[in-house]
């Protein structure tokens, strides 16, 4: 059958940059989330009983008013997000900001923060931008170092297992945003990491004893993005 649009969703300025659309895994289900970068918001969207359409702001990540930086505002800048195989977390991560968050969504329209670890990003103690005003309240974080390599950029794809245990990341985004924004990752390349994930009762924390330097490629400094697992993972499997 000829593919043909029945509708649009117009998310306003809330929902500028859409980047990553998510539907939940359960066949079944007739909603999910998309994340929408610039402003820092997550979008849920789902079918009503009269069959057509609509979409509710669920999270919001607020700017940081900062100086040092190109703006006097920092967008987190939302550039992916997943659900696990069972529906129960939602993860995505802030280029900008540095962070990655777990939500619980078994309140689909209330996500509730219950992990978060930051891995990098612009707003590191050491570096030259100062948070003059943070509506979250929390601290500048330290720079990442795993095995002694300092982590350049901030993290950006996801990809988690089907057991929902182990979450990877990498840090490139856009080789023209990278340059912008992460220089010294052109220079140095990306990484890979690892989050261990606390599927539970929610948590993450960084595996210090994994690490991928596509910095050290035979041909140079490469800029890793996609992640995939070669024997399924929860952006490309659904309830069988």
């Amino acid at each position: 059958e000829r593919l043909r649009k029945l509708q649009s969703l117009a998310l306003g300025e809330d929902g500028a940059i859409p980047l990553e659309i998510r539907f939940l895994h359960d066949p079944s289900a007739t909603e999910g989330y998309v994340g929408c970068a610039l402003r820092g918001n997550v979008f849920r969207f789902y079918k009503r009983a009269a069959g057509d359409w609509a979409a509710e702001k669920v999270i919001s990540v607020p700017s940081k008013k900062v100086e040092g930086w190109m703006l006097p505002e920092m967008p987190s800048l939302i550039t992916d997000i997943l659900i696990s195989l069972d529906d129960r977390f939602l993860y995505f991560s802030n280029w900008l900001h540095g962070d990655i968050r777990q939500y619980d969504i078994t309140d689909r329209r209330n996500p509730k923060l219950v992990g978060q670890v930051f891995l990098g990003g612009s707003i590191i103690r050491d570096g030259p931008v100062k948070v003059l005003e943070d509506p979250e309240n929390q601290e500048q974080p330290p720079p990442c170092f795993i095995k002694g390599k300092r982590v350049p950029g901030g993290p950006q794809m996801l990809q988690l297992s089907l057991d929902g245990r182990r979450l990877y990341v990498t840090t490139s985004l856009f080789s023209g945003w990278d340059r912008q924004f992460y220089p010294e990752m052109i220079r140095e390349g990306s990484v890979m990491m690892q989050i261990d994930v606390d599927s539970v009762n929610g948590g993450l924390s960084l595996n210090q004893n994994f690490l991928v330097d596509f910095g050290k490629e035979p041909d140079g400094p490469a800029l890793a993005h996609e992640l995939r697992y070669p024997g399924g993972d929860c952006t490309s499997d659904i309830w069988l």
